[in-house]
């Protein structure tokens, strides 16, 4: 079982920008970032493959929301987002599991992630 230690989060304006970090430690070779928003459902944000650092995005957020390794910490995986409103406010999450295949990954249903960070809040004024 995986164990997950994320950093990062806090409090911006609408248009900018924030990075979580997610530490990884454990067998898991998939990871992904969740958000839940005040009484609303978890949602999936995106997938990363740690196997081929590959990152796969919800249409809500692609092109404003990143996925990378942090190249200094090889275990980190880091979320990049850009260009935040006051509707990316939540409670974000990363979590992490094995996949066989990179295919496999994309599967953000998030009952298939068996490990989870204890989640960090953000918080967009506008």
């Amino acid at each position: 079982q995986a164990h997950l230690e994320e950093s990062g989060g806090g409090s911006v304006q609408a248009g900018g920008s924030l990075t979580l970090s997610c530490a990884i430690s454990g067998n898991a070779n998939c990871m992904a970032w969740f958000r839940q928003a005040p009484g609303k459902e978890r949602e999936g944000l995106g997938v990363f493959y740690l196997a081929t650092d590959t990152a796969t995005y919800v249409d809500l957020v692609k092109g404003r929301f990143f996925i990378s390794r942090n190249n200094a910490e090889k275990n980190t995986v880091v979320l990049t987002m850009n260009n935040l409103s006051p509707d990316d406010t939540g409670t974000y999450f990363c979590a992490a599991r094995s996949a066989v295949f990179e295919d496999n990954c994309r599967d953000l249903r998030a009952f298939k992630f068996g490990a989870w960070g204890q989640g960090t809040q953000v918080t967009v004024s506008s």
